[in-house]
């Protein structure tokens, strides 16, 4: 008789009373619940109380990954679903991973090849970002593959970086079916995170991964986080929220210089800042206008589009 696969959900939290209850309850096809609470001051234990009692309390961690791989330690299942508070597992994505899980419990010749293969050890699954009230389709945002499915002892984050990914052992494949995000709700709750959590260890990770550096860089940060976000990721399909939310991040890698020069104790730069900032900003120019032509001429007739190329191409010379 073949053994029940059985899927743990890990879910980390801190200060999630208003939040926590319906990604629990979006966990609750799961065998078991594991919520590791980051010494919460609300009622966050109140709300985890409802759904499971495997609960951990730990120390508010900067690095917020230490006590995830902290709740995988925890799980007994043969599988970890990780999840935070503010996401939630479709269900549609429930159906998704009982069938991709349970399918190893039969024999080989059994499973049919659009389930996968016995090797595989972990799933990416697409997330829908829920910003200010909108879901980002473009800017970066989406699909936003989150490798959060994976076997237990086989995946665990590296804990040096905030936005990092876990890291497993073996084969990977796709999910079709998403987590959604619950992202920022409002623009203090953007900054918040930004320049208590973000901003730090990003700084962090430039300084221990040997970043050099260069005063130019508090213009050209900025401008080229904007130029991906709102061109190359195509930000404007977005409307206003795909705007903002390049601005935003051009923002964020302004701060992250900014501190970058704090930790340097404000050191003076003795350069003619007027030229070389006006010959900057030129440069940022013509990339703006570069993006622009682009994305008009995918509404070119074909014929026309080198001809429209040559142009562009000579503006970016100017």
């Amino acid at each position: 008789m073949n053994k029940k696969i059985s899927i743990s959900a890990v879910v980390s939290v801190f200060n999630g009373e208003k939040i926590l209850d319906g990604c629990l309850k979006s966990v609750s096809f799961a065998d078991e619940i594991i919520a590791v609470d980051n010494s919460s001051t609300d009622r966050t234990l109140d709300v985890a109380k409802r759904h499971t009692d495997l609960i951990f309390t730990k120390p508010n961690n900067p690095m917020l990954n230490v006590n995830k791989n902290y709740g995988f330690s925890k799980a007994t299942g043969d599988w970890i679903l990780s999840l935070d508070a503010d996401e939630r597992a479709t269900t549609e994505l429930a159906k998704e991973i009982k069938e991709k899980i349970g399918n190893w419990k039969l024999p080989a010749s059994q499973r049919g090849e659009e389930i996968g293969n016995s090797d595989v050890v972990g799933y990416w699954i697409p997330r829908k970002n829920i910003i200010f009230g909108k879901w980002m389709e473009h800017t970066g945002w989406y699909p936003d593959y989150q490798l959060r499915l994976f076997k237990k002892d086989k995946g665990r984050f590296p804990q040096e970086h905030v936005h990092e990914m876990v890291k497993v052992e073996g084969e990977v494949e796709y999910l079709k079916n998403h987590i959604v995000h619950y992202n920022y709700e409002n623009t203090f709750q953007f900054l918040n995170k930004m320049t208590n959590i973000y901003v730090p260890n990003e700084t962090e990770q430039l300084i221990k991964n040997g970043y050099k550096f260069n005063w130019q860089d508090a213009i050209r940060f900025p401008i080229k986080e904007f130029l991906s976000r709102f061109f190359a990721r195509e930000g404007y399909r977005d409307g206003f929220h795909g705007l903002m939310l390049s601005i935003f991040m051009a923002f964020y890698h302004f701060v992250v210089f900014a501190n970058m020069w704090e930790k340097r104790g404000f050191e003076k730069i003795e350069k003619n800042l007027m030229e070389e900032t006006a010959a900057e900003t030129k440069k940022a120019y013509r990339d703006f206008i570069l993006w622009i032509g682009n994305e008009k001429l995918k509404t070119i007739v074909n014929p026309f589009k080198k001809i429209a190329y040559k142009v562009l191409r000579k503006i970016r010379k100017v």
